[in-house]
């Protein structure tokens, strides 16, 4: 469902506001276009002077702007005691979720990808869809709400102006024209950032010695101009300046990043390909399947687990030890998750499940160990680890009708989730 009964589907019927007054949805969709979903908890410290900014943030952009009425905030809280969220709640101008209601807090934790809080998910209020995923970037760089909605803008015009290379000069950003770029998120002080740019190095001339229009543009976090300039003197590659910090700001909020080391990969266009850059390079090193358009099937691996972590995940194990034998069991899903891919790229959405096969080896064993799964092979599950449910088709055998009713099943949940 889309429009102003849209919102209902999305939080319910009714929320609850400070003074213990019930706020209907339904009426609150016909006049707004944008929600900041507010997820935090009243015992961090974090989202309580977070919180702070955000009122200022919000009774400023109430009084001011020709938006006022087009933006509301819900709180979405994790906190387990209700004396505790009450008081919180009476700091807060805008609505929350109501205290127990424990299943719709869930299901937004995870349909929106929450990792850490404080987090605000600005999202279109009559489809849902994520506008601008690192609200708390937009309170901090536009304290007057003079860019709302917030929304994606074309990687050209953020990434606009000179780019440094590590020789000290400079090259303007409209170079990058029809180039694959690769935006890279990353700073010193992280170890997994520095023995990542090892690899991107090599994968660099890789990729430009085999003919690609390729060049990569290294967004720093570091933490002084002095540390950047040490790491990027290892890097063969473009930078934004360290001291353009609201350059590296919006391209931080364009990307939604949440944690480094992350690589973007976009097309000559300027459209994301994909996120999982840094998943790519190092699964392949000789970088055989650059640009690294995802796949809809994906082998388990030491490297690729992390996306496990992303959000629910189709894996279907397999009695396979050598590295062939998975082959029919990739064709055997490949088409249902090429179908639903297709289906919510053409939504502009997420897909909302990957899909893994796995063989028997030791990422499979610890996998199984981890969501106490059974011996059982071949075994089709759907793993949410943020949700810690997994859900477990144990047939004799697994047909595509099997995986495509478990797939349309999981999705319209139906299916009742066991804990892991």
């Amino acid at each position: 469902s889309q429009g102003p009964g849209f919102l209902v589907s999305l939080l319910g019927e009714r929320l609850v506001n400070s003074e213990k007054a019930e706020v209907d949805v339904q009426s609150l969709g016909a006049k707004l276009s944008l929600v900041g979903l507010f997820f935090g908890c009243s015992l961090n410290a974090p989202c309580k002077q977070f919180n702070g900014s955000l009122c200022e943030f919000y009774s400023r952009f109430k009084k001011t702007s020709e938006h006022k009425d087009k933006l509301e905030i819900v709180f979405i809280s994790s906190d387990q005691d209700q004396k505790h969220w009450q008081d919180f709640l009476h700091e807060m101008p805008w609505p929350a979720l109501p205290f127990k209601d424990r299943h719709k807090k869930m299901k937004l934790w995870n349909k929106y990808k929450v990792t850490s809080i404080p987090s605000l998910v600005f999202v279109d209020a009559a489809t849902g869809k994520v506008v601008c995923r690192n609200g708390l970037l937009v309170v901090r760089d536009d304290p007057k709400g003079l860019e709302f909605p917030w929304g994606p803008k074309p990687f050209a015009e953020v990434v606009a102006g000179p780019l440094l290379r590590s020789n000290r000069q400079t090259t303007d950003s409209s170079s990058l024209e029809g180039h694959y770029v690769g935006v890279y998120f990353s700073a010193h002080w992280c170890p997994p950032c520095r023995s990542l740019t090892r690899v991107l190095v090599e994968s660099y001339r890789i990729v430009k010695e085999s003919g690609h229009k390729f060049e990569i543009v290294f967004v720093s976090a570091d933490r002084s101009e002095e540390s950047f300039k040490q790491y990027f003197s290892e890097m063969p590659w473009l930078a934004v300046p360290y001291s353009d910090e609201a350059r590296r700001s919006r391209l931080n909020r364009l990307y939604g990043i949440q944690g480094i080391p992350t690589l973007i990969l976009l097309d000559t266009e300027g459209h994301m390909i994909t996120r999982q850059g840094r998943v790519e390079v190092l699964n392949d090193p000789e970088c055989r399947l650059f640009p690294w358009h995802p796949r809809p099937v994906l082998e388990l691996s030491e490297s690729n687990a992390v996306q496990l972590h992303e959000g629910p995940c189709l894996v279907l194990f397999v009695d396979a030890e050598e590295e062939g034998e998975l082959e029919p069991a990739k064709e055997l899903i490949q088409p249902i998750a090429e179908k639903l891919m297709a289906k919510y790229k053409a939504k502009e959405e997420e897909t909302p499940l990957l899909f893994f096969v796995a063989g028997e080896d030791d990422m499979s064993d610890s996998l199984r160990d981890y969501t106490n799964l059974p011996e059982a092979a071949p075994l089709l599950t759907i793993l949410d680890m943020s949700a810690r449910a997994k859900y477990v088709r144990d047939v004799e055998e697994i047909t595509p009708a099997v995986v495509e009713q478990f797939v349309s099943d999981f999705l319209a949940e139906k299916l009742k989730p066991d804990p892991i």
